[in-house]
């Protein structure tokens, strides 16, 4: 039976390359990523495939291929940030449909937040998409649902001139703590931030599952202010991570024990990048470039690799 041909895609928005990486196990060849950050662009091409360059999507390349991948910023509908209607990075969406209009993919993904699809950016999108022949679906699919241990919802649009996929079969997580497994003596990856006085002997006075409150009720004297409106909604702020469970959303700045439920489980430190990079499935043959604050943002906002494979794998079947 003959080996069926690898399909041409482009990636623009593409980060670290998570989303190129899924669709690349599944038959997928790249032929051009875009980023607008150099770091993110050297660790695409030393983990995926060698067609990064560092760039604007303002300018659309001449370039042909059968897919067109797109992750475009999040940071102004992503409820877990600031979120806001005015930030300048929503509008970077409506360039996915002058690439579109270039590259001529028949298949074009676009991944982002759940409240995207509620935008009035991605409506004028996908007006601009439908002009152009093209069909559409959108879920929301929570990576855990998918082998990946960390909760993490993310919104995929696919618009198609050659069909429509079926949305991807959940495959439940259920092998979490390998993220806490032995890690290779001497791995560049596994660094997180050293932890002052102060913060040490927060992470001392936290239990298992435990998290700032554990804190404040011991010593609430040494305990910021802001501490004491927090109230117990705030449940994650210097929580520690929990064995057994799938992990919280890694953000963009998950070595910050403020941001979030990401002090290891029970070790005094904040997660360390290589656990994060397993979190977000990405082996650990991968290596990062850039500033330790670069390689977190790398990690933090890609797309968990087998949520991408998922992807991949249905949107692959339209091409048999």
């Amino acid at each position: 039976m003959p080996r069926r041909a690898r399909v041409p895609m482009v990636d623009i928005f593409c980060g670290a390359g998570l989303l190129s990486a899924g669709f690349r196990a599944r038959g997928f060849d790249p032929v051009l990523a875009l980023d607008v950050d150099e770091h993110s662009v050297r660790s695409y091409n030393r983990n995926v495939a060698s067609v990064a360059e560092v760039g604007s999507v303002e300018r659309v390349r001449p370039v042909r291929a059968r897919a067109l991948l797109s992750s475009p910023p999040c940071q102004g509908f992503s409820t877990l940030g600031r979120r806001d209607s005015k930030d300048e990075r929503n509008a970077l969406c409506l360039h996915i449909p002058k690439w579109a209009a270039e590259v001529r993919p028949e298949i074009v993904v676009i991944e982002n937040v759940p409240p995207f699809l509620e935008s009035p950016q991605w409506r004028a999108m996908m007006r601009r998409l439908a002009a152009m022949g093209f069909e559409h679906d959108a879920w929301v699919l929570d990576a855990a649902e998918y082998g990946v241990p960390q909760h993490r919802e993310r919104a995929f649009t696919i618009a198609s001139k050659i069909g429509l996929p079926r949305r991807p079969e959940s495959q439940p997580t259920r092998e979490v703590d390998f993220v806490f497994e032995r890690i290779r003596a001497g791995d560049s990856m596994h660094q997180w931030p050293l932890p002052s006085p102060l913060a040490l002997a927060r992470f001392k006075r936290i239990p298992p599952g435990g998290d700032w409150r554990d804190v404040y009720r011991v010593t609430p004297r040494e305990c910021p202010t802001s501490w004491r409106t927090l109230g117990t909604h705030a449940t994650d702020i210097w929580g520690r991570m929990k064995l057994g469970a799938p992990a919280n959303t890694l953000k963009s700045r998950f070595q910050n024990p403020s941001l979030g439920r990401y002090i290891h489980p029970h070790r005094h430190r904040v997660i360390s990048l290589r656990e994060g990079m397993r979190i977000q499935g990405i082996p650990d043959d991968w290596m990062l470039y850039g500033p330790q604050t670069a390689m977190v943002r790398q990690i933090g906002n890609g797309v968990p690799l087998k949520l991408g494979i998922a992807i991949a794998e249905v949107v692959m079947e339209l091409f048999d």
